[in-house]
């Protein structure tokens, strides 16, 4: 019997990141909206607001891109740690994708 997954539970990462940085965005926006039709202090603490949205969410997409290197320096180390225990199986590899990607052009 299949059990059915939960929307938390399928979620990825990435799809929690965006969901994220959107809804920090619309909060901005959202606020910016209402200290422009604010005066005084209410608009000075509105725009406060909106900024500090801001920044946290510069510092999230700051933090996934240290994360998306820090996975692609630990993929080019994975590879090149293969190519150099098996170097006739990397050959033969770059040998059929180059001539499966000539069939592709070709047509």
């Amino acid at each position: 019997m299949a059990t059915r997954k939960t929307a938390t539970e399928t979620t990825d990462p990435k799809d929690t990141l965006i969901e994220s940085v959107r809804t920090s965005l619309d909060e901005a926006e959202k606020l910016l909206k209402e200290a422009a039709s604010s005066t005084g202090d209410k608009a000075s603490e509105l725009r406060e607001k909106a900024l500090n949205s801001l920044k946290s969410t510069r510092l999230t997409l700051q933090d996934a891109q240290e994360e998306v290197l820090a996975r692609g320096r630990k993929a080019v180390r994975a590879t090149d740690e293969y190519v150099h225990d098996k170097p006739w199986q990397a050959i033969g590899a770059a040998a059929v994708a180059g001539f499966l990607l000539g069939l592709l052009t070709r047509r």
